[in-house]
């Protein structure tokens, strides 16, 4: 039995290895929770964002680049409404009258950022029910863990969403603004929705780039304890 022991010490044994393995993999789950956090806080900020620029009507400016240095009225143009602004700060929004009459990239647009905000949350359910802090699949963990990585592409999916149409409207301004047929006073500038709308999309991608790697990461490591315990066995 001595050279038995000398042979083969307790630690190296397969129920050791299994001990040595799980000790492992409970220090990593916290650094992996972590990560985790930090995908779904970018990709719940550029849901936020993506909420926003659907809202405020500042996707277009008007740039006023005659003349006359005084500016008596901005315009702003949105998804959904226009709204003049009045050199002594008062202003009036008006709701688009009808659909059809809007561009197609307007109406593209709408559509998918509209697709977009759905999108995202439904990849806010697939992370929930895929976090490692709750208790969902609490028993099945590779099946926990291929949730949360489909909620990751997903996010992905509603990030392309909203960067399409962004960019779609921003070339459509720029082409419009060196379009030499309309009027110099009444050419249009990307306005902050533009720059907002890039950032929420990146933010979108990024984080579920983030929750893709650590899920996919947590998923070998369950296929490896998994083994472990069945040499266990």
């Amino acid at each position: 039995s001595r050279a038995t022991d000398k042979t083969q010490p307790a630690a190296f044994t397969a129920e050791g290895k299994f001990a040595v393995k799980m000790i492992f993999g409970s220090t990593e789950g916290g650094f992996c929770m972590q990560t985790q956090l930090v995908g779904v806080c970018l990709a719940i900020i550029g849901f936020l964002g993506t909420i926003l620029i659907c809202g405020l009507p500042m996707w277009k400016v008007t740039a006023f680049v005659g003349a006359n240095i005084v500016t008596s009225q901005v315009f702003w143009e949105g998804l959904w409404m226009n709204c003049v602004i009045q050199s002594t700060g008062h202003s009036q929004c008006k709701a688009y009258d009808s659909i059809l009459a809007l561009p197609q990239d307007l109406q593209a647009s709408r559509a998918l950022i509209c697709v977009s905000i759905g999108v995202s949350v439904v990849a806010i359910g697939l992370t929930v029910v895929g976090a490692r802090s709750t208790n969902f699949y609490h028993d099945d963990r590779l099946t926990k863990a291929n949730v949360g990585l489909s909620g990751g592409v997903v996010f992905i999916i509603a990030g392309l969403l909203c960067i399409i149409p962004v960019s779609w409207s921003a070339h459509s301004i720029i082409t419009g603004f060196y379009n030499p047929l309309p009027t110099s006073e009444r050419r249009g500038e990307l306005g902050a929705s533009i720059y907002v709308g890039w950032a929420s999309g990146a933010l979108l991608v990024i984080g579920g780039g983030i929750l893709c790697i650590e899920k996919e990461y947590w998923s070998n490591k369950e296929q490896v304890i998994v083994i472990l315990y069945q040499m266990r066995g």
